[in-house]
């Protein structure tokens, strides 16, 4: 039963590109065929004033357009053919810049875990702090991560820092929150059983509270990876340099649409497999009562 519903999801994924793909062929083709129409009077004359002769190809407005989608496939087999090019500052290969969004996004990412699972833990099991804590909770969660980017900058003055910053302080609270969320209910029964042992406070953390919250923390993490994934784009067009978010605005600012799609792509596909590989993990450590 499961395959063969797995099986019709995968047709109806593959009906829904190929229809997708139809009709960006179709809007494609009929710009380009709109692009070569005959010229208006008025772009005549606006020609003439540039000291340009009407009908010239070089009067006519110099623009690639829209990419058809085998214009936009060969680009991707280009990039891809060479990802690890280096041919100065602003002339990488995805592959590259894909490697320093990644170092990126992983050490901001585990210097969260490093405070917010411990953090949490001590919130989840003590209602005094948990109460203590959660105005601030409240008060530092809605605040955008990009909108510590100029004190980051101010601050540590470096922007590859500065970005990791961004994504530890936005990969904090998701996982701190759900930490201290499923420690905090985990069940009474459990614990009143310790208690009864005389469970030391370290094993009961352990063996008791860490596994019956696993899920929940995961739930957390895999939150924080996909925020973290979306942020160091949008840090790495601010602060420039390196980076995925550097390569698709630098391929914006030289008009190049094809490529900035083909950036667009990635940055789904990379994130698709960071959320698959927290899926997983989530499987292993969630339990059936």
């Amino acid at each position: 039963m499961k395959s063969s519903i797995r099986l019709q999801a995968a047709l109806v994924s593959l009906a829904m590109v190929a229809i997708l793909l139809v009709c960006w062929q179709f809007a494609t083709t009929a710009g380009k065929q709109a692009q070569h129409a005959p010229m208006t009077p008025e772009q005549k004359e606006y020609a003439q004033l540039m000291g340009q002769t009407p009908g010239d190809q070089s009067s006519e407005p110099k623009s690639d357009g829209f990419p058809t989608p085998a214009q936009f496939f060969s680009a991707a087999a280009q990039n891809l053919a060479h990802p690890f090019y280096d041919h100065g500052p602003n002339d990488k290969g995805i592959g590259i810049q894909l490697g320093h969004s990644l170092l990126r996004v992983a050490g901001g990412y585990l210097l969260a875990v490093i405070v917010s699972i411990p953090l949490g833990f001590l919130i989840g099991m003590s209602p005094l702090l948990y109460r203590a804590f959660d105005p601030f909770i409240q008060l530092l969660k809605p605040i955008s991560p990009l909108a510590w980017m100029p004190i980051a900058l101010y601050t540590i003055k470096d922007a590859s820092v500065s970005a990791i910053f961004v994504i530890f302080i936005c990969s904090l609270w998701p996982m701190l929150i759900n930490t201290a969320f499923g420690v905090a209910n985990v069940r009474r029964e459990w614990l009143n059983v310790a208690r009864t042992l005389e469970v030391s406070p370290l094993r009961k953390a352990v063996q008791i509270v860490l596994p019956a919250a696993a899920p929940t923390i995961i739930t957390g993490m895999r939150i924080s990876m996909g925020i973290a994934w979306l942020v160091i784009v949008a840090a790495e067009m601010l602060v420039g340099g390196t980076g995925v978010g550097y390569f698709l605005w630098n391929q914006w600012n030289n008009l190049s649409l094809t490529n900035v799609l083909f950036a667009v792509l990635i940055i789904g596909v990379v994130g698709m497999l960071l959320d698959q590989l927290f899926a997983r993990l989530q499987k292993k450590v969630t339990y059936a009562e």
